[in-house]
């Protein structure tokens, strides 16, 4: 994976070519609509003028770009220091602007575009200073227009990198609480298995307590070579799932019984790892342990309405309310998990049945890539 790093100050909200597209759009508009107005008006000589014009244009474009560079050396400042810089460094644009402009359509051969008579009266009405002022003063609001332009892309380009940032920061909280999340079901696990192991050595069962730390040894190998933030296939799922019952099944070898019921197409479906194992647990501690008699622990599979439902039950002895709320923390884990990694698209429920077991119910988006 390769990581960015620029540090954020040279990251420019507005990229150059952006902006450069926007000064040329802003003034051949401008020149379009003062053409538009000259040929309605009937003024003499349209040709010449609109090449005089494009001069002009071209040098108010080149005005607007070094408006542009100034601007930009501020993009870091408060808003208020980004204003007071464009209203001041469009002062002198508007001025040369305006100084080339009447060069232009007074000095430089006036007689080409109107009469003598047009030209005295021009001269007789206005002084240059005059003359260029007035212009300066249109041409410095033709210019902070377009700076309110700069700033509202600059504003809206932050307003985008921001986003991305708590979109960033989002993501990163979300696989540091699956991580929590899923790293908290294997000390849980383990602490019940050693528990477990340790009531076959108190008792003499060497070859059980041998056979235990084997699975147990496998189960972790293959659990914890995985990343927490992946999704593994349901056929991978249900075999650790195997594996941990093996390890319950030397503790139980009267009482433990298993079923699967996992269709052979939705095997290679994606699920969370270790997402049963919370309930297979529960089964275990909550089903198997408190009773003497054979409990059928079965773990399902089927697709409804396009959707994965997986269920986890167990025929032993009714639960009790104080069962219920044990039960919950292995629930809770499942809830959370599954909130954190596919919002509110997926869900858990269970039931605590009348006549004796306890089933728990996943729905997952059905899911046969990227895992």
């Amino acid at each position: 994976m390769a990581f960015d790093t620029q540090p954020p100050e040279t990251h420019r909200a507005v990229r150059p070519i952006v902006v450069f597209y926007s000064i040329i759009g802003f003034w051949l508009f401008y020149t379009l609509i003062v053409m538009a107005r000259g040929a309605v008006m009937d003024f003499p000589a349209q040709g010449e003028i609109a090449q005089r014009r494009m001069v002009v244009t071209a040098c108010g474009i080149a005005l607007t770009w070094l408006l542009y560079l100034v601007m930009r050396r501020f993009d870091r400042q408060p808003l208020w220091i980004r204003i007071l810089v464009a209203f001041v460094a469009a002062l002198p644009c508007a001025h040369i602007v305006a100084t080339v402009n009447y060069v232009i359509f007074n000095v430089y051969d006036p007689a080409s575009l109107f009469d003598d008579a047009h030209v005295a009266q021009m001269h007789a009405e206005s002084s240059m200073v005059q003359e260029i002022a007035e212009l300066a003063i249109s041409r410095f609001f033709f210019f902070i227009a377009w700076a309110c332009i700069y700033l509202a892309m600059s504003y809206a380009g932050e307003v985008r990198s921001a986003e991305r940032r708590t979109a960033l920061y989002a993501r990163a909280a979300q696989q540091a609480e699956l991580r929590s999340l899923r790293y908290q079901v294997n000390p849980h696990f383990l602490f019940n298995t050693l528990n477990s192991l340790s009531s076959l050595v108190m008792t003499g069962k060497a070859a059980e307590a041998e056979a235990m730390i084997m699975n147990l040894s496998t189960f972790y190998r293959t659990s914890l070579s995985g990343d927490p933030l992946e999704d593994v296939t349901l056929e991978e799922e249900v075999r650790l799932q195997r594996l941990y019952l093996d390890i319950e099944a030397i503790r139980f070898p009267e009482r433990l019984r298993t079923k699967f019921e996992i269709p052979e197409r939705l095997l290679q479906a994606c699920v969370p790892g270790l997402i049963l194992q919370p309930l297979v647990e529960n089964a275990i501690k909550y089903g198997v342990s408190r009773t003497t008699k054979p409990v059928t622990i079965a773990i399902a599979a089927r697709s409804e309405k396009g959707r994965l439902v997986l269920t986890v039950t167990d025929n032993g002895n009714p639960v009790t309310e104080n069962d219920d709320s044990g039960n919950g923390i292995g629930l809770a884990n499942v809830r959370d998990r599954l909130a954190a990694r596919f919002g509110g698209d997926a869900a858990i429920e269970w039931l605590a049945l009348a006549d004796g077991g306890f089933v728990v119910r996943l729905t997952l988006p059905e899911v046969f890539r990227g895992c």
